[in-house]
C-alpha cells in the first residue's frame, strides 16, 4: 500500500508549538493540548460509519467512543472534581465509560465532537484559572490540580495508543 499523503507537513501540524514552553504549567498545558488535537487528527476526514468501526475485535473502542469517553474524562476532572461539581451526572452514563454507541449517523458524530470541543473549551478555563498547586478532593483522596493534569496527559497518551490502531484498521493511516 502506499501511504503518501497521509501525514501532515510539519508547518501544518496544528500540533506544533512556537518555540520551548517556559514553566512547569505551560510544560503540562502543552503536551495535554497535543494528545487532544491527536485524537482529532485520529477522527479527521472519516465518514460517520468509519468513525464508529471497532476495528480491534473483541474490542468495542472505535474513534468515536473515545471520543465521546474523553469528552465524559475532561467533564469528571475539571467540572466534577476541579470544580467540585460532584451532584453532576456523567456524561454519557454507561457501564462502558461512553464507548457504546447508539445508532451512528451524522448527527451522533457532529453532537458526540462539539460536546467533546465544549468540554475541553470549558478546561481550557478551568486550568487558566486554576495553580497547579490547588489541592481537591480526587474521589475521597487529596490530589493538585498538577497531578489531575498528568493523569489526563497519560488518559489521553493511552487512547491516542488506541486511535492509531483503530485507525490503521480502517483505512492505513499511521502515526501522527
Amino acid at each position: 500500500m502506499n501511504f503518501d499523503g497521509m501525514w501532515l507537513p510539519h508547518d501544518q501540524d496544528p500540533r506544533m508549538q512556537e518555540g520551548p514552553t517556559k514553566g512547569e504549567k505551560a510544560c503540562l498545558v502543552g503536551y495535554l493540548e497535543h494528545y487532544r488535537q491527536t485524537l482529532a487528527l485520529k477522527c479527521d476526514g472519516l465518514s460517520a460509519e468509519q468513525l464508529a468501526t471497532r476495528a480491534v475485535p473483541p474490542s468495542n473502542i472505535s474513534l468515536l467512543g473515545l471520543v465521546r469517553h474523553m469528552a465524559r474524562v475532561e467533564q469528571s476532572w475539571f467540572r466534577r472534581v476541579i470544580e467540585e461539581h460532584m451532584e453532576l451526572p456523567r456524561l454519557f452514563q454507561d457501564e462502558d465509560g461512553g464507548f457504546a454507541l447508539p445508532d451512528v449517523d451524522d448527527d451522533l458524530v457532529r453532537e458526540s465532537h462539539d460536546i467533546w470541543e465544549s468540554e475541553i473549551a470549558y478546561a481550557r478555563e478551568v486550568l487558566k484559572r486554576t495553580d497547579l498547586d490547588t489541592v481537591v478532593d480526587a474521589k475521597g483522596d487529596p490530589a493538585e490540580v498538577r497531578d489531575i493534569i498528568v493523569h489526563m496527559i497519560e488518559e489521553y497518551a493511552r487512547h491516542c495508543g488506541h486511535a492509531d490502531l483503530v485507525r490503521e484498521c480502517i483505512d492505513g493511516r499511521t502515526g501522527q
